[in-house]
Parts: C-alpha cells; structure tokens; sequence
C-alpha cells in the first residue's frame, strides 16, 4: 500500500523542515506511487534517461560511475530522505547509476510534472535548490576529506557522516545502526585501498573508538571520533523533503 504524504513517516523527523499544508498536498498530486526495490536492483541507469525522479523512503543505495574501462567508482551513498534523478530531470540523463544495496522503498514522480513545481509551487521548487546547494557542499567537504586527509581521518569522517545522518532519521537502536556497504564501498568513495581501509577499521575498534563490523556501526566514541574527523560533533542542520 503507497504512503500517503499526510503520513509519510520521514515527515514526522527533525532531520527534515516542516511543510505547510498546501505543500503536503500539493506533493500528494506530485507523488504517482512507489516503487519497491531489492538489494542490487538498478534504480538508475548512468547515460540514460529517466521518466521518473524518486525520494527514498526507506532502505539505503549506492551511487557510483563505470569507467571506460569497465571500473567502478563509488560516488556517494543513499540514505533514506534522500532525493534521486534531480541530475537527469535537469540534463536529460544521468551522470552515474544508483543501486539498491538494501531492500528500498522508494516514493517515485514522473518526471514531466518537475516543471510544475517551478511554475505552481515556487516554495517546493526553492527547496529542490537547496537540495542541490547542500549536494555541492557535501562533495566540496568530501573532496577535501579526500584530498587533503590520512586514512584514519578519512575513514572517521566517512563513519562520522554515516551515523550522524541515519541518527537524524532514528535508525540508530541501542547505540547501533545498521550500515549494509562493502569495505570495498567506503575504500572507493574515500580513494584508498581495501587493505588500508581494513586496516584503518581495525584500529579504530581497537582504540574503542568505532565498531563496523556485520554490517552494523557502533560508535563509541562520538567526540574522539568527530575530532579525528576534523568535523563538528553538533546536530545536522535540517533539510527540505521532497
């Protein structure tokens, strides 16, 4: 049974900026169903194009780009709330895939209607702007993490990003949160080896620092991580929902 947006549980989480009613309903008219996806389902497909946008409302995926030579780079993850195919409803088609890594629930929008929301609902179209603003200031933070970092740093910060953002949409259960990627996953989005990243996890639990392990994250230690991360340990700032 689709969720209605009246009752969309995301809505009810601080992670996110309340609507008023007539956005709530105007996203009713928006929303055209939704799709289920199970673990290694092609959501999207890199150089094609899409007739549908979608928000995640449940489940986690993967974002990543193939190389020429058939090589697979991990971009970025999806967690719930976030939202997918803003790249190929702007540019015609996407620029990387999207892959479920768990079983996903995914509220879906035909793309043809995403005029209307600059033309009969500007607040909504604001808030897919922001969405893209905050997408640019997380990749700078993630090139520079990249760039610029050692592998502890790396590997705290990507750990410290996981939990503070399925912590912001209550997934956390008993100081645990269920985290369903590859080592292989976090070694490519962060540019380093499966060995160094397994080894850099290794010490982290070993310093009682943080735990990954069966896919599940267990942070110990949430200001001795946040500082090897270099990042501020305060509350995530709200964001739109679309």
């Amino acid at each position: 049974m689709s969720t209605n947006c009246t009752n969309c549980p995301l809505r009810k989480m601080d992670a996110f900026l309340d609507m008023t009613g007539s956005e709530v309903a105007f996203m009713e008219r928006f929303k055209t169903g939704e799709l289920e996806a199970q673990p290694g389902t092609e959501i999207m497909a890199q150089g094609q194009s899409s007739t549908h946008l979608f928000t995640c409302l449940k489940g986690m995926g993967l974002r990543y780009k193939t190389l020429e030579d058939g090589r697979r780079q991990v971009v970025g993850f999806v967690l719930p709330g976030d939202f997918i195919g803003l790249q190929a409803g702007v540019m015609s088609e996407m620029e990387h895939s999207v892959e479920a890594s768990t079983s996903m629930r995914l509220c879906t929008f035909n793309r043809s209607d995403l005029w209307s929301l600059f033309t009969s609902h500007p607040s909504r179209a604001y808030d897919l702007t922001r969405i893209a603003a905050l997408e640019e200031v997380f990749l700078g933070e993630a090139l520079a993490v990249v760039g610029q970092l050692d592998a502890r740093a790396k590997v705290s910060w990507a750990l410290h990003r996981f939990y503070s953002r399925l912590a912001s949409v209550n997934m956390v259960k008993e100081g645990h949160v269920r985290l369903p990627y590859r080592q292989q996953d976090l070694a490519d989005a962060l540019g380093l080896s499966l060995v160094h990243t397994n080894k850099t996890l290794a010490r982290l639990r070993e310093d009682q620092i943080a735990t990954w392990t069966d896919e599940q994250l267990t942070i110990h230690d949430m200001n001795r991580l946040a500082k090897l991360a270099r990042v501020d340990s305060s509350d995530l700032p709200r964001r739109p929902l679309i």
